[in-house]
Order: structure tokens, then sequence, then C-alpha cells
């Protein structure tokens, strides 16, 4: 789709363009918001210019259209169009080149030497380029040059354009101030507009998610990758086609190097000219660039057939670039108004229009309009369609189709009458509320159906036809037709007619629609006013006018509001500051040539209503150059009209106007009204107004400031009941006329009175719903707008409008009431002056349907026939006027050769049946019939003759058709169906009838079967229905000779449940009468319950008893046995088929009748039976419970035969709210062993229920009450709630431990183990109520007996626990189970001897047995493999392990009951790491074990006195034998005569050192080595000289080793 101009976008035409929101208001806004738009876009139109031709060329298989470069002379293109597509990127480069000369065009005043020059290079360009195009994968690279070129020159122009936009800001030279109207040029087929059309610019702008920066960094740069592949390569391929009519043809050849080299250095060389052009067009003015639209290519006028599809196309060129607009006869093309009729397309240039499917509607002249801020340009082109010779135009017939040619004004039968026009699926009287979405539809069936012959519908409000807007949308579908309030106003009630015209003949459906208030939006505002209408618009003033609401809020309306505002804004203005009763107001100030909007808003003392709907737009203008406009369409609706003035004549004064009259006057204002003067010159005039008092000569001119253009003026700020005189002078430029005569004097006050009080109210009943009011009319009412009235429940004192929009006429029909209520009515007048005071009220009437004369009867038809009598039979009147038919009249006449004659009565009196006999017939003769019904009302209108029939014998074998079937009981998924047999039974007895049924929709052949055998029953119930389907019923009578003719269908009947439906019920009284009981809630005053048995009238009332009171009716059985069986069904007549049915088969009965018998016989039911059950201190409960007991219930307690009452020993109590009864004995004893009976007695009703405890049983129950009782002396002090048990925790700790209760500080517990008391560290705290003993590393010696005692003043209590034999086992058992499960994973760990499989469980106990397995077979244990436990460590020792060691290992853990395992796979790179840890960690160890080391004998420290000898030995081990070294200080120590130093047999080194001195103080040491490693071992020897004495000083020795030295 073409992107819309800015004016489009946002304005309709001028017929529908009032109503948009976002309409601008003045041309100047327009102008200001566009100039800014042009300003911005034009100073970079040079360079996107220069760009756009590239970049469009170059980018051909995106958008496959030209650039600008094709609308300035490129010649090679429209030579070559036809192969456009495919040279696109060939001639991206020469129509680049066109662009840039075309530029230095519009700027050297040489215009033609440089287009040539600028053509000529492009052609060159072009013919070189061509031989660039490449064919398959190497177009795309060839195209990407083209297109970098351009996509360059693109970017540079738009960075030209920034920087110019920054610079500086572009403005249009403005507009003289006394400018004349001008008009655009056009071909001569244009005509002279009367206004202004304004011109507005724009681009298109395609949104591609990034900036305008951002999409040209991505562009450059794709050009640059393009450019550099393309001058990259050295060889291309040249193409020549030559073109043909049907087929193109290209041959290729390979390109020499020389050639492609010279065209890239003519590449180079042409960059560099365009470079050089691109910096002279940045110093040109871009304002030379924009021209005018040029249509390069015109649409052409068409002549098709109807039926056919049209296109028109044009090209246009301008810059910036035009926007093209579509119009029809001079009225804008809208496709949303037309969807799928016309279809728009724009694209850079290049525009067309679609019309689908022409009919003779679109034979018009069509207009192509381009424009742009330089000027606009029309070319026209005219469709004519054509009809085949012979048809008719189907098309006018449609819905919605206003004007018919007179040549199809009958139908193609030639009488309209053939056609029958049926309304279906109607709509009711309809009650909406302001706001809401209203729907009406009614589908229409038309007999015959011709394809081409439709319907044209149309529909009426109030017999005002309806056209279609944004409040009104109306559908057909072929079949069905609606009309849908989009956003329902009052101004939408009334009385809406669906007219259905075919041809000249029609017929219409009528339905009221009521549209109530919406809720005010404070409490006791009042309604909103409605039909706010504009009158007397012109220049600068208009008067608005309204309707008064008939809702008040409950106090008096002080007056109106009235807002305006301008179309195009949503600004709403208040016109008046105080309020203005009366309900027209004229509002002045406007400004000329715009449009405005009104709304009005109600005020009483509670508050505003919320606004009227607003009025059509009207233009302030004058009355003549609106009714010009209108017959002089020409342009798009913009929401202003510029009036521009001629100069005027020079010197002439202007006349006085002519008269001046009061054409309105309330208290508020007076309106003025007169002629503009004959003198006057060709200049327009102006007004002043002056006033003064009655009596007086002193003038005062009322519009001092601002002249009046309108020759219309409101006068206000009058003072009511002052008399006053008006005059009117003229102005213009040359002066101020004499003014005009003066008027009569005007007393200033309401000129027009409030309508009296209408009279004479009266109401007549209609329907079940509805009420007829009339009353006279309001006396010398003037401008009457009309009447609202108002209902009333008698007596309630509450009233309700029944109207919101007056009505006109003195009778109207009140809709919407209580069926059976008695309403009274009151009725007021208004017009513009207000609304009259109410009327006296009415008496009250019973809302209930009126009595009339029935309808015809239908569907006549003969029963049977013989020589001298026939039987008609027929169906009930659809309407039977509110009174129960009283019987039927036949009348007949006798048809000869054609000719029927007069009409006989059949019959004198009226036959109640629907079938009757005439006799004294002539045989073979042929008659017609028809029957009339009649009810209390009297005789209605006769049915409509049937076809003719003759007399004479039937004797056929067969049975005739049933007759008079009836629907009844319907439901959503079932009916049943009666029907009489048929009057014509054949040669033999009617044996049975089939029930046939179909859909209605559907054809003969979807006719089936109900019953696949005949039933004798003259009913059926039919089953399975879908709910909400409509469906047609038929009989067939059989008897031995066959299947006779079927009856007349039943009407259409759908499958639906109604609201309100009831059920037949059956109920069994308290003395056990059975009845059946029927509830109806839309009885009318004369409706009955009829009851029947089988569908047969019940004539027999010795069985059943009939009682009716209002809406309920009621069959008791006196004595239901089987002769009661079958099926009771009631109906109530005038109703909408309301009936119901109830079946007795013997199942029902028998339930029926034992409900009886314990309504008569009553018993107390019980919910349970007497039951006995032991309580805390040992006592018996003994209970039971009733259904239900009334508050004068009785029970008796009975122990063997005798009564016991309530005393020490037994308590009793009866609870009469539960039904509960109990009795407790304090203590059961040996004499308390028997029976125990209660005793019910509730009113008639009685019961009982007793209780044996006897032998056993008693005996079990009397231990357990001993037991009972001790325990809760036992509870009475500290007592265990749960005795000692055991626990494992998961540490496989065993824990004892008991639960205990009434503990408090005092209380001691004490365990023994087998009679000896257990110390426990800590005291129990009891915190929780637990007591615990754990028993860590539980084994064999803890079995035994464990006792633990609870102990205060209050008493004590014990609990035991024996840990031995099968408990002990059980419990050993457990702890291994744990040890079991807490083991943990098989790991490997390899060793110095081999590899090692362990787990670690918590705790290890002698009693888990462990076994290994290995490849699923148990290892047989060795000394190379071998199992074992250290600590919680149960391992596995593989000593060096071999390749037979790999495989699967599992360890097995036995408890006693369950084996547990651990699994681990030995094998592949497992096996292969540990062996390699296993080597490694043997080699170490051997290390170990030989490397040398010293094995102790020296001290750490020595200290020795001088002159003493010195002899130290240590002990060295290794293997090889180690090398021994002894130091000094870190030195070696060399032997000599005062140091010895020995070492024997490699296990013994010894330093021996004579008569130390000081000098050999210092520290000492020994390092062994050998090859596996060294060790050393330092001392420190001191020398003291003593002081006296001579001691021997002895070594200290080292720890664990003393020597002496």
């Amino acid at each position: 789709m073409m992107a819309l101009p800015f004016y489009q976008k946002h304005h309709q035409h001028y017929d529908r363009a009032y109503r948009h929101k976002e309409l601008q208001s003045t041309l100047s806004q327009y102008q200001k918001e566009e100039k800014r738009k042009s300003a911005v876009y034009s100073h970079g139109s040079t360079a996107y210019t220069r760009g756009s031709a590239a970049y469009r060329h170059g980018s051909a298989a995106a958008y496959g259209h030209e650039s600008a470069a094709y609308s300035h002379g490129s010649a090679a293109y429209d030579h070559e169009s036809a192969a456009q597509s495919r040279r696109s990127a060939a001639y991206s480069l020469g129509s680049e080149s066109l662009s840039k000369m075309s530029s230095a065009y519009d700027h050297e005043s040489a215009a033609q030497s440089r287009r040539s020059a600028a053509y000529s290079l492009g052609s060159e360009s072009l013919s070189k380029m061509s031989s660039a195009y490449d064919h398959e994968s190497a177009a795309q690279s060839r195209r990407s040059a083209a297109y970098s070129l351009g996509s360059e020159a693109y970017s540079h122009g738009l960075k030209d354009s920034n920087i110019m936009i920054e610079d500086r800001s572009y403005k249009l030279s403005p507009k003289a101030k006394r400018a004349k109207q001008s008009l655009f040029s056009e071909e001569k087929e244009n005509k002279a507009i009367d206004y202004v059309v304004p011109v507005f610019t724009g681009r298109q702008v395609y949104v591609s998610g990034i900036t305008d920066t951002e999409e040209e960094r991505i562009k450059e740069s794709a050009a640059y990758i393009a450019r550099r592949n393309l001058f990259a390569t050295g060889e291309g391929i040249s193409a020549t086609r030559v073109a043909t009519s049907s087929s193109t043809e290209e041959q290729h050849e390979k390109k020499s190097r020389k050639v492609a080299i010279r065209e890239s250095a003519e590449r180079l060389a042409l960059k560099k000219t365009l470079e050089e052009t691109e910096e002279f067009h940045r110093k040109l003015n871009e304002d030379k660039l924009l021209h005018a639209p040029e249509f390069v290519i015109k649409p052409r006028s068409h002549t098709v057939w109807e039926k056919q599809n049209v296109k028109l196309h044009c090209t246009v060129t301008g810059w910036p670039e035009p926007r093209l607009t579509w119009y029809k006869n001079n009225v804008p093309i809208n496709v949303h108004t037309h969807p799928g009729k016309y279809f728009i397309e724009s694209r850079y240039g290049m525009h067309s229009l679609e019309i689908n499917k022409c009919d003779f509607e679109d034979t018009a002249q069509y207009r192509a309009s381009a424009m742009n801020v330089k000027g606009e340009l029309s070319a026209y082109a005219s469709l004519v369609v054509k009809r085949y010779k012979g048809e008719f135009d189907a098309s006018y017939f449609h819905a919605g189709t206003v004007t018919m040619p007179l040549s199809f004004g009958v139908t193609p039968h030639g009488y309209a009458s053939k056609f029958e026009i049926h309304f279906v699926d109607k709509f009711e009287v309809t009650f909406g509320r302001e706001g809401e979405t209203m729907s009406l539809g009614c589908t229409v069936i038309i007999h015959p159906d011709i394809k081409r012959f439709h319907p044209e519908i149309q529909w009426y409000r109030n017999g005002v036809l309806i056209t279609p807007s944004k409040w009104v949308q109306m559908h057909w579908s072929g079949e069905r037709a609606t009309l849908t309030l989009a956003h329902a106003n009052k101004e939408d009630e009334g009385l809406y007619t669906l007219r259905v015209v075919m041809g000249d003949y029609y017929e219409q459906y009528s339905g009221y629609v009521f549209v109530r208030d919406a809720d005010a939006e404070m409490p006791g505002a009042p309604a909103s006013p409605l039909d706010v209408e504009c009158l007397d618009a012109n220049k600068d003033y208009v008067i608005i006018s309204w309707k008064q609401p008939a809702v008040d809020g409950g106090s008096p309306i002080l007056g109106y509001f009235i807002d305006k505002c301008e179309v195009g804004t949503t600004h709403w203005t208040q016109c008046n500051e105080t309020p203005v009763k009366f309900a027209r107001f004229p509002v002045t100030g406007l400004i000329e040539g715009r449009s405005y909007i009104f709304r009005v808003r109600a005020v009483n003392k509670a508050g505003i209503s919320i606004p009227s709907r607003v009025s059509e737009p009207v233009a302030a203008l004058d009355p003549s150059d609106r009714a010009r406009l209108r017959s002089h369409p020409s342009a798009p609706w913009t929401g202003q009209i510029i009036v521009t003035e001629e100069e005027p004549a020079e010197g002439v004064v202007p006349g006085p106007p002519s008269d001046l009259h009061v054409i309105e006057a309330t208290k508020n204002y007076v309106v003025l009204s007169w002629k503009p003067p004959g003198e006057r010159g060709h200049e327009g005039v102006m007004y002043f107004v002056e006033k003064c008092t009655a009596g007086t000569e002193n003038w005062q001119r009322v519009n001092t400031e601002i002249p009046v253009k309108s020759p219309r003026f409101a006068v206000f700020d009058l003072a009511e009941g002052k008399s006053y005189r008006f005059r009117v002078r003229c102005c213009n430029s040359a002066g101020i006329g004499e003014p005009s005569e003066a008027t009569e004097a005007t007393v200033v006050g309401d000129k027009l009175d409030i309508p009296k009080v209408p009279g004479r109210i009266i109401p007549t009943r209609n329907t079940d719903t509805s009420v007829v009011v009339t009353w006279t009319e309001s006396k010398d009412a003037k401008e009457l707008v009309g009447y609202y009235v108002e209902a009333s429940i008698a007596g309630s004192g509450h009233w309700e409008p029944s109207n919101n929009n007056p009505v006109k006429g003195t009778r109207f029909i009140c809709h919407g009431l209580l069926t059976g209520e008695n309403y009274i009515f009151r009725v007021r007048a208004v017009n513009a002056a207000g609304l009259s005071e109410y009327s006296q009220e009415s008496e009250a009437i019973e809302v209930k349907a009126a009595i009339a004369a029935p309808s015809p009867p239908y569907d006549i038809t003969v029963l049977e026939s013989v020589r001298d009598s026939m039987v008609l039979g027929w169906k009930q009147p659809k309407i039977i006027g509110g009174a129960e038919i009283t019987g039927y009249y036949v009348n007949y006449r006798e048809v000869i050769d054609g000719v029927p004659g007069k009409w006989n009565e059949a019959n004198i009196k009226p036959v109640s049946e629907r079938a009757y006999r005439i006799h004294n017939l002539k045989e073979n003769m042929v008659y017609q019939f028809q029957v009339a019904a009649a009810n209390l009302a009297g005789v209605g209108t006769p049915s409509p003759p049937t076809r003719s029939f003759k007399c004479e014998e039937w004797t056929i074998a067969v049975p005739g058709p049933p007759h008079d079937l009836l629907c009844t009981e319907v439901r959503k998924d079932s009916l049943v169906l009666l029907w009489k047999p048929p009057v014509y039974i054949g040669r033999n007895p009617v044996t049975g009838y089939y029930v046939d049924v179909k859909e209605t929709e559907a054809t003969d052949e979807h006719w089936r079967s109900v019953n696949e055998k005949p039933i004798a029953n003259k009913f059926l119930k039919v089953s399975g229905l879908k709910e909400g389907v409509s469906y047609l019923f038929r009989v067939r009578a059989t008897n031995q000779a066959g299947v006779g003719k079927p009856s007349d269908t039943t009407d259409p009947v759908i499958a639906e449940t109604r609201p309100g439906t009831k059920e037949m019920e059956v109920d069994v009284d308290d003395n056990g009468v059975i009845s059946l009981n029927f509830e109806c809630d839309q009885m009318s005053p004369d409706s009955k319950f009829v009851w029947s048995k089988n569908y047969e009238p019940i004539e027999d009332e010795s069985r059943l008893a009939f009682d009716a009171k209002g809406g309920k009716s009621k069959a008791a059985f006196k004595d239901l046995g089987e002769d009661d069986l079958g099926i009771y069904s009631c109906a109530v007549t005038d109703t909408d088929g309301v009936s119901s049915s109830y079946t007795v088969d013997e199942e029902e009965m028998k339930r029926l009748l034992a409900l009886s018998h314990e309504h008569k016989f009553p018993t107390v039911p019980l919910k349970s039976e007497l039951a006995a059950e032991l309580l805390e201190k040992g006592q018996v409960r003994f209970w039971l419970q009733a259904e239900k007991l009334s508050g004068n219930a009785k029970v008796n307690f009975v122990f063997n035969d005798k009564e016991i009452v309530n005393g020490e020993k037994y308590k009793m109590k009866v609870d009469h709210n539960t039904g509960l009864i109990e009795m407790i004995m304090d203590k059961i004893e040996d004499n308390d062993e028997g029976t125990y009976t209660f005793q019910l007695q509730d009113g008639k009703a009685t019961n009982q229920s007793s209780l044996v405890l006897i032998g056993d049983v008693f005996k079990k129950l009397q231990n357990e009450a001993d037991f009972q009782r001790q325990e809760w002396f036992r509870k009475q002090g500290p007592h265990f709630v749960e005795y000692l048990g055991w626990e494992v925790t998961a540490d496989c700790n065993v824990l004892l431990k008991c639960k205990v209760a009434n503990i408090k500080k005092e209380t001691h517990i004490v365990w023994y183990k087998d009679g000896r008391e257990i110390m426990v560290d800590e005291e129990h705290d009891f915190k929780d109520g637990v007591c615990t003993l754990l028993i860590s590393e539980f084994s064999k010696k803890d079995a035994g007996n464990y006792e633990v005692i609870l102990k205060d003043d209050r008493g004590k209590d014990k609990s035991k626990l024996k840990l031995v034999e099968a408990a002990f086992a059980d419990l050993m058992n457990e702890v291994c189970r744990k040890i079991a499960v807490s083991a943990t994973e098989l790991k490997i760990q390899s060793t110095a001897e081999g590899i090692r499989l362990f787990s670690f469980v918590n705790y290890y106990l002698e009693d888990l047995m462990v076994s290994w397995l290995h490849n699923d077979a148990k290892i047989k244990y060795t000394d190379r493999v071998k199992t074992g436990v250290t600590g919680e460590q149960i391992w596995l020792q593989i000593n060096e392990p071999t390749p037979q060691d790999k495989g699967k290992y599992i360890m097995e853990l036995f408890d006693g009951k369950t084996t547990h395992t651990r699994k681990l796979d030995l094998s592949g790179q497992a096996f292969d790491e540990a062996c390699v840890e296993f080597q490694r960690l043997k080699q170490a160890a051997v290390a170990e074990r030989n490397r040398a080391r010293i094995l102790g004998g020296l001290p750490d420290v020595v200290t020795i006195q001088e002159g003493k000898a010195l002899n130290l030995t240590c002990n060295v081990w290794g293997d090889p034998v180690p090398e021994v070294t002894w130091l000094k200080n870190e030195k070696p120590l060399t032997a000599d005569a005062h140091c010895i130093l020995k070492y024997e047999s490699g296990k013994s080194a010894s330093f021996t050192m004579t008569g130390v001195n000081t000098i050999d103080s210092g520290r000492y040491g020994i390092l062994v080595k050998n090859k596996y490693g060294t060790e050393t071992s330092d001392f420190t020897v001191s020398v003291f000289i003593p002081e006296g004495e001579d001691e021997v000083s002895q070594p200290e020795p080292s720890k664990g080793d003393k020597k002496k030295v």
C-alpha cells in the first residue's frame, strides 16, 4: 500500500471528516508543521537526489523500481525497460552520473548542454557497464559493485544534508498578507475550485529497526566491501542481449584482460568526477532542486465488461517526492470504507489503482492528484463499465442501495406478488442502556429464491431511513439482516422497522427499542440531554438546540451548560457561565471557516449530568458559501476553509440593511436577523448592532470591538421585562453606512411558554407485558417537541420513565411491565421552554393480554372423503386472542371449471374439535373450504381458501393420515408428541403408528422414523434431541395393508428447556396420602390445570382427588393400586405450552406405598442402635442416636424389664438437638448382667433399641472395665505413656527409651539391669516426656533384663524390658543391619604389600558376618588374599596382585536376616593404576627398610671435664653396609691420636677422644650413608675446667640409652 499524505492520514473527506478526533483546526497549523519538515527535508534533498538514484537502482532486487534519475531523462532506461530488472546492476553507475548531472543542470544556466553532457556520459557509462553484467553466480558481485558506488554517494549526500541542517535553518518565503485567491494550474479538463486546497509535504519513511545513521554506516560498509571485491578482480563477463517479442536470447563471451583493466580505470575516473561534482553541489542552493509534480505516464481510460477487474497506472516525478491521491468524481477513494473493492499501490513514483469486479456504479471519471510543496497536478481517466445485453443489474437490489433504475421496478416474473417474504427469528421489543452495544437481527426468507435477484434491505427509525455511520452499522449476510448500535444513546430510542424490498413489492417488520439512561456520575444528578442540533449557522455564530431529559435525578433541573470543541482538537470550552433553561442557545465568537461540534450538560442541585452525544460538525460559514461548497466538492476536507476577499471597489460605502426583525426572544437573549444591503460594492461588509430603551433615542453600540460578519446576532445582557429597540449599521473599508430602520419595541422575556398539561390519560390492555396509553394533546402548545410517559406500580410511589426520547402523537405503548401487576400512568409535554407539569394519574390497570378475536386456523386438510361428505382437519390458530377458543366455523364452496362459487356455512353451531365432517356434498364435485375460530371476543378472520378437493369415495387399503398433532413437555433433549387417529382407517383397523422426525432446515430426504416397530399408543416421548435445534414431526398410521399417508407436519419446535420450567413432583404427607403436584408461575387469570392419564382425559375421579390453589395443583390418590399405573400429565391452558408428566410403574408404586406406610405408622429413625463403650475411669456408657428429635421427645431406660432412673449409679442424658441419648453406669458389678433397652417416643412416632450383656460378653466387658479403672488410678501419679522399648541409632548404638507423663520436679527415675541399679551420670529433665538410656558399642555382654522405675510422693510406676534370647537376637540383628547400612562404598588402596579393598562402618560387631566374592565366587582366604577388620575398617588384602585378580568384587554383610552388598569393579584402568601405585609403594618400602640409619647410643649433649677421655659408641644399620663419617662443626673429622674413630662389623661406630681440652668443645655429628639413603645424628661436646676439684664428668645419656664415657 502507498503511504497516505499527511492530510489524508488524519482527515477524511468533507462528508465524514467532522467526527475524526485528530482533525487539525487551521491551515496555519498544518503549514507551520509542514514548512518545518520540508525545510529540513529540502536541505538534504540535493545529496539525497545524488545518492538515491544509485542506491535504488543498486538495490533493485529488493525494491524493483526506478529512482529519481529515471525521471530526468534516462532514455537508455526507456529503451530497454523490458529488461530493467536484469540490467539494474550495470545501470546504477550511469544513473548515478545522470542524477549528479541533473543537479548541475538545475544550477547552471546552460541547462541543455549540461544535461546532454551528463546524459552522454551516462549513456557511455551504460554501454560500458552493460558489458560488465555477469550471469548466474557472478551477477551478484557485479551488482554489489554498482550498488557500492551508489550507496557511497547516498551516504555522502546524507552527511552533507546533516551538516546543512546543523549549520542553518531554512525557511520558505512568507506569503503576502493580502494575497488573492490562487488556483493551481491544471489541464483543460481541470475545473476551478471554490477554496484553496492546502498543500502538504512529507516523505515515506520505511522503518527498519535501526536509526538512519546506523543504517547508512551499514550501507557504506557493505558498499566498501563490494567495491573492493569488484576492483580486485581482473576479468569479467560481457553480455549482449537480443530482445524478441516472445523471449530474450543471451550470448556470453570472455572479456580480455586489457578490456577489464581499461574499464576499471574508467570506473576510477568516474568516481573522481563524481566526488568533484559532489563538492560543487555542496555550494548550490537546495531550493532550486525542488520542482512541482509532473506526470511521466498518465492514467489511460478503460472500457470493461461488468464483473471484470481494471487497473489504472501512472508515473509521477517531482521533488520532494509527490504524494498521490485517487479521486472518483472528485471524491477521495477510501479503501477502508469499501474493503476488497479498491487496492491502491504506490512505490517509487509508480502508482496504481485496482478496482475489483466492476459494476455500473464504477462508471465515473477518476483523477490522480499529485501534490508536494511546489504545487499540485492532476491527471484524469474515465472508466466505462458495459453490461451484456439482456441482463439486469442485480447489484441494485443489494442491501444499502437507495437508488434503483426504473427498468428494474418489477421482478423477473413480471408480477411483484410472486415473491413471498417471511421474517423468522425476529427481534422483539429491546431494552438497552446508554453506552452499551445493541444489535437487532432478523432472518429473512424469500420465495422463490432467485440467485441474481437480491433484496434491498432498509432500516427505519420512527419512519426515517437510517444510513450507516459510526453510531450505526448494518449487515446483510444473504439470509439475515442485522443492525448494530455501537454506542447506544437515547437518540437511538424509537420504533425500528426492517423493510425488505423486492422490486415493487416489500414486506416490513417493526420492533421498539428502549434506551435507558446511563448511571449518573454523581448520585441525584440529572440524565443527559439529547438530540443536540446546530441551527441557523453563519459566519460567526450558531444556534444550538436540544431536548430536555426525562429524568431529573429527583430535583428540578436548574439549567444547561453548552460546550463547544473545534473539530480536530479535543479541548472543550464552556459557552455560557450561568445555566440556561431555554433549550436553545446562540453561540457567538466563532472563527469563520472553522468547524465545531457541541454538547450539552444538565445541572441540578445534586450535580451535573454526563454530557450528551455530540452534535454533527458545523462550519462557521455564510449559508451561500456552504451551499456552493456542498454542490462542488473537489478536495479532501481539512477542517478549515480559507475565504479570501476581493479587492474592494474604491469609495463605496454600504447602504443600510433591510428587513431587520427579532426572530427569537428569551429572558437571557434576543436574536436579530436582517438582510445585507443592496449597495455594498464588491467588498464584503460587516455590521454594528445598536440598541436603545423603548421610548428613548439613546442608542448604544452592542458590539463595540469586533464587527459582526453574519446577518444574525444574539444580544445578551438585557434587563428582563424591559423593552428595547434595535438597529444595524453596515461597514467596510470605505466607512460605516447609515443605520437600518429600528425594530418594534421588544420586551425581554420568554415568548415561548411551557406547554400545558396533557389530559385524559387512558390506559388499555395490550399484551402480558405492555399497556397502550393514550391522552389528549396539550392545548395551545407551541413548538411542541413531544411527550414523556411514566409508569408506576399502584401504591408503590416509585415512577419510572417509559420512554427516554420524547414521542410525538398522543398514543404510546409502554413495554417492560410486570404481568399481573396494577399500573398507573402519567404524561407531561415538552418544548424548548421546558417540561409541563405532570398530568393526572390514570386509573390503575392490570397488565394482561387484551382479548381479541383469534387468528385464522391453518394447515387445513381432508382426513376422509366419501360420496357425499368429507372430513376436514386443521390446526389451532397461532394467536388465540387472549381467551380460550370456544369453537370453529367451517365454510365451503363449489369450484366449477376453476371458478369458485359463493361460500356456504357447513355448521351453524361452533364445533369444539379440530375435525369436522361436512355432509350433503355432491359426488365428484370440486370444493374449497375455509375455517374461522371463535372466542369470547367474537369470530376471527377465516382462513384463506384451501386448494380444491374432489368429493369422491376413498378406496385405498391403507389408513388415512393421523391429525391434530401436538408437541408438549418440550425439554432440551426430549418432548412428547400427541396425535389423534386417522378418520379413514382403510380396509382394516389401524394396528399402530410410526413417528418421523427431521430438522427444520433439512430436506425431505432426511425424514427418519423414531420407532422401528409400530406403537399402539397415540403418544410417544421422543428422546435424544439436540439442544437448540428446531425439529419437525409427522405420524403415519399402519394396518395390515401397509403404512398410510403421513400427517401434516407440526410447527417447528426448538428443543430447549425454557427458563422457569418446573417438573411434576410426587409427595407423601404425614397421613400417608400420596399425591402428584404441579406448580406454574406463568398462569393468566383464565388458565386452568388439565390432568390426564396416559394422555387421555381422566373421566373416573373415584381414584383421584384434584385440588388447585393459586399456581399449584394436586392430584391425590385415594387408594394407590395396580389400576393406577400409568403416565400422569398436567397441562396449563392459556400458557405457552406449560406441561409436565410423571410415570407411576410397579416399582415406583411399591416405593410410594412403603413411604406411605412409614408416614401412617411413623417410627423415630435411628442413626445408630444401642451400644456400650468404656470410659476413662472404667465407667460403662450406653448410647444411641436418633435422626432427629423434637423438644417433646421422651426416653425410658429399662434393665431386665424394670425401668431405671437417674441416680448415684446411673446418669442419663438426652440431647434433642443432635438426637444423642446416653446412660453412664458408674461401676459394673456382677448383678449388672442382663438386657438394657432404650424406649423412644416422639409424638406419634416410637422406637426402641436393646443391648444384651450376658455370659462371656458381660465378663469381657467387666474385666476391661476393671482394667480401665486400675489404669486410671495408675495415671493419677507419674506413669508411663509408652513402656520401655529399644531403638538403634544411626551411630549403631542402642537407645532404651520410654515416654512418661504426669511428671514433676520431685519425680525420680531409676534404671536397673538384672536387679542392679545402673548409675547414670546425668539426671533426666523430662523436658519432652521421654526418658532414654544410651548403650554404646552394644554387644553380648549387654544382654539382660532392664527395668525403669518412676516414683514420687503420689506413687510409682515401672516398666520392664527383657533383652535375652529371642528379644536379644532381634536387637542384635537390628544393630547389625544398621552397621551394614552404614557401610561406605568399596574403595581401593594400594600398599607396599599389594592392593587393599576396604569399607568403613560406624561400628563393627563380631556378630556381623562378612564375606567377599570375586567374580560372583566366594574368595578362599590364603596368605596372599586375606580379610580383616581394623577399627571400623573392613578390608580385603590382595598381596602381590596378578592379572588373575582383576574382576568384580562384592562385600556381603549379613545382619542375621538380610544380606547387604557393596560392589567394586577392579579391572581396566582401576586395576592398572592400583598396580602401579603398589609397585611404587613396594619399592619405597624396600628403600625405607634397607637405607642407612643410626639406631641409637649417642647423647644430645656431653659435658666433660678438661683432661678426661671421651668415648661414644652408636649402632648403625643398612643394606648394603653404610659408610660412616664423623663431623665436627659440620666438617669431616679425621682420625688421629687424639681422636680415635672405629667402625666395627658394619654395625658399631665409636668415637674416642683422649685428654679433652676446651678446644674440643663444639658440635659433633655422625653421617651414615648407603645407596638407599643417609642419616645424621648430632651431639654437643662441652669441656669445662674444674675449680679446685678434680671431678670425673660423665656424659648425659640419650633418652632410653645411657652410656658411661
